[in-house]
């Protein structure tokens, strides 16, 4: 159903000021449209010593190298989407061990989840959206500038993707790690 109208009896959305800001209500049954942030789960996995990236064959940021990551979908935990996005991005059993952080940006639709894990079964190979799947050595990335243009999405994610990498490395660095 189109986001224009009620999706509970398809009348037309109206704005209306509610709780201090513009939001579409239906004018004939009260149901409000909210807009959140959708959850993704990202894994920054080490496997035989060295992070996994995949190179990114869709937006945001096309190209570029990422951890995997991908939408919680609804009857599934943020771990359990960690997990399979791996598993379909980059072929590896993994298990979590720690959370690195939880990342939001007001002007961006996604909220990103982000854990250290290892992998403990697969082949790392590219699969799904991604273009390529490859192990760096934790000082020695693939250099990737900010995106000249994109949008506000492609410019947060990259400043996501170094925040959560260098975690990641501070991770490394603990004991018993």
């Amino acid at each position: 159903m189109n986001s224009a109208y009620c999706q509970q009896c398809a009348t037309p959305l109206a704005m209306a000021m509610m709780s201090g800001k513009q939001r579409a209500r239906c004018p004939a049954c009260g149901f409000v449209l909210w807009r959140n942030p959708a959850p993704v789960g990202m894994a920054l996995i080490s496997h035989e010593g060295k992070l996994v990236l995949i190179r990114r064959s869709e937006s945001p940021l096309a190209g570029y190298w990422a951890p995997p990551a991908g939408y919680v979908e609804c009857g599934e935990s943020v771990p359990a989407a960690v997990r399979r996005e791996a598993l379909e991005e980059c072929g590896l059993d993994i298990e979590l061990d720690g959370l690195l952080g939880v990342y939001s940006q007001a002007n961006v639709d996604v909220l990103i989840v982000a854990y250290a894990a290892h992998s403990r079964g697969g082949m790392l190979r590219a699969g799904d959206d991604a273009g390529d799947a490859r192990l760096f050595d934790a000082f020695d990335l693939p250099s990737q500038e900010s995106p000249a243009e994109g949008t506000a999405t492609d410019l947060w994610l990259h400043g996501v993707i170094d925040e959560t990498i260098e975690r990641w490395r501070g991770a490394l660095a603990l004991p018993g790690t």
